[in-house]
């Protein structure tokens, strides 16, 4: 075959080569307007978690009561004894030198040594956050479950008898005071009144002498009223969020088309109606996650639960400064990281975010 019976051959040949897929393309400019998101909020979290650590310092020192003085055992003692433990504690110094201090020192993980235990704040929170990951992971998991499993229903059924009575028991609920609900249940289920029996411990972890698997039951008997009370308090409000998002998203376009082509009911829900309403109840499920560290202060407290909660409780009783400086950040801390997980996953279940 000769050039000529080819010239279309020849001018692909000799001509520039054709350029391929550009670089700044739809998916590019997908990708880096998601690299601007993710930066932007994580930029945000770093600022907030640098606004909670000066917060943390400057708000607990409003607290009335003198450390100095508890650490002593309210024995008397000499002003040069006082000056000496001022001086051990770094409470002599200007507030200025306290506070450039400690922002140096929490930058490097050290929150400082506890006044009433003599120990490093970062071990007191080790020690007790196990406990408080059992109990408000526990209830976590329950009442996340419950409300999205009676939300669902509850929108797909609305304005029906079911719908009226699940969204009212969930707005008492919800609207009870925590402490108040599980004093109620100790007065109930573990003191015991009128023909029902205390069946439960009034509080604690455990009752102390039990190894292997009766200490499993042991503190499994102990955790079942405080869970309760976090999950009878708490459903409420994901069940609410799951249902409402679930309303808005019952009148589309879409959901209509799905029937129409002879989908189920119950297969339209799961499928179509339930993942597009989840991004509110995405952002509640993250929200109560970074609670899950904090634990529920008044809860554990009722409960006498020796997790975060209560440990929190005895250190704004003293005041012990360090420690309850050192929690608040780390329940601040919790929280802000989880809003900014649920920031950064929001793209993944609806693209339309962070373009």
């Amino acid at each position: 075959m000769t050039a000529e019976a080819t010239p279309s051959l020849v001018e692909k040949t000799d001509g520039p080569a054709e350029a391929g897929p550009s670089v700044h393309g739809p998916r590019a400019r997908t990708r880096t307007a998601y690299l601007r998101y993710v930066a932007g909020k994580v930029g945000g979290a770093a600022v907030s978690l640098l606004a909670v650590l000066v917060t943390s310092f400057f708000l607990f020192r409003l607290i009335p009561g003198d450390p100095v003085k508890y650490m002593t055992g309210g024995r008397q003692v000499s002003a040069e004894q006082l000056a000496a433990y001022r001086r051990e504690f770094g409470l002599d110094l200007p507030l200025w030198q306290q506070f450039t201090e400690y922002c140096g020192k929490a930058l490097t993980g050290d929150l400082g040594t506890s006044y009433q235990f003599n120990a490093p704040v970062i071990d007191k929170i080790t020690e007790a956050l196990p406990n408080t990951l059992l109990l408000t992971g526990t209830a976590f998991v329950l009442y996340t479950a419950l409300g999205v499993f009676l939300g669902t229903r509850a929108a797909w059924r609305h304005g029906r008898l079911g719908d009226r009575l699940n969204t009212g028991l969930a707005l008492t609920l919800y609207s009870i005071p925590s402490f108040w609900l599980g004093l109620l249940l100790i007065i109930v289920f573990s003191v015991g009144i009128g023909p029902i029996p205390g069946l439960f411990p009034t509080g604690g972890m455990e009752s102390g002498g039990e190894e292997g698997f009766a200490y499993v039951l042991d503190v499994a008997h102990h955790l079942i009223l405080p869970v309760i009370t976090l999950v009878a308090v708490e459903y409420g409000q994901t069940l609410l969020v799951t249902r409402s998002a679930l309303l808005d998203e019952m009148g589309s376009d879409y959901l209509t088309t799905a029937r129409a082509k002879g989908l189920r009911d119950d297969l339209v829900r799961r499928r179509h109606a339930v993942p597009n309403a989840m991004l509110p109840t995405v952002t509640l499920i993250f929200v109560n996650l970074g609670r899950t560290v904090a634990g529920v202060i008044l809860v554990e407290t009722v409960f006498s639960w020796p997790g975060l909660g209560g440990l929190f409780y005895q250190a704004l009783s003293v005041p012990d400064l360090p420690l309850v400086q050192g929690l608040f950040f780390i329940f601040a801390a919790a929280v802000i990281v989880m809003n900014t997980l649920a920031d950064l996953i929001y793209p993944l279940l609806d693209p339309r975010v962070g373009r």
